[in-house]
């Protein structure tokens, strides 16, 4: 299993993922769950991804090999951004018809989804959800992150703290809180992290942190996150008739 999280905000987007494959207790691996797709001055598009790893790295090989090619629709020669995670859909498809017989024959569900965001040219940026058919939802204001994987840990905070106008770094800390939660909650996600976040108008990465367990300021979070939380508890009044004699 595995977590990520992605945000808009009015700055800029935070993408996190966690870079655990368990494929049962005694076989646990590390693989990266994220892609940048960038050209400096153009674009920056993010890809984050959860669920089956063969049909996740097979996308991403997909969109790769479409990027290279000198002909046809990729995420390079996009519009927009809608057109862009189109191209993410239509290539998950491709991946589909070609494998989700074969998985079926195993038993296997074609199990995939992705956090897929970025910005290109002069539009602002957008983040989408996409779903194991290649269909997939759009950010709004209402709703300005995704959670693909076992997001139900680190949701509340989520819920609680993030809006459009979260600075990079409230958003980058709130994201690491989150995971955090989850982690602590669920045995298949874990360490190590990648935090990557983009700047709007900036076409780059604006800052990718690889996190490992010696990582201080992760640290530094799960340590004092847990101290507030208890501190809060404590300090919320027992219930009434709880104290009556």
């Amino acid at each position: 299993m595995t977590y990520c999280v992605g945000m808009l905000l009015d700055a800029g987007l935070v993408f996190l993922a966690d870079s655990r494959t368990n494929a049962g207790v005694d076989q646990i691996s590390t693989f990266r769950k994220v892609a940048v797709f960038d050209r400096p001055g153009k674009c920056i598009m993010v890809l984050l991804s959860a669920g089956n790893l063969a049909i996740s790295q097979s996308l991403t090989s997909i969109l790769r090999e479409h990027n290279e090619a000198a002909e046809g629709q990729n995420l390079f020669n996009a519009p927009n951004m809608f057109e862009a995670a189109k191209e993410v859909g239509d290539a998950l498809r491709e991946v589909h018809q070609r494998d989700a017989d074969a998985l079926k024959e195993h038993h296997i569900e074609f199990n995939a989804s992705f956090v897929f965001g970025g910005q290109i040219g002069t539009e602002p940026p957008r983040l989408f959800c996409i779903y194991a058919a290649g269909n997939f939802i759009e950010a709004t204001a209402d709703t300005p992150y995704f959670q693909i994987g076992e997001s139900k840990y680190g949701k509340p905070i989520l819920d609680r703290v993030v809006t459009r106008s979260t600075s990079l770094a409230q958003g980058a800390k709130c994201a690491l809180i989150s995971m955090d939660s989850t982690i602590r909650s669920n045995l298949s996600v874990g360490l190590p992290l990648d935090l990557l976040s983009v700047q709007r108008d900036t076409w780059r990465v604006h800052s990718h942190v690889n996190i490992t367990e010696d990582h201080s300021y992760f640290k530094m979070i799960r340590t004092r996150w847990s101290e507030s939380l208890r501190h809060a508890f404590h300090e919320i009044p027992d219930p009434e008739w709880m104290r009556r004699s």
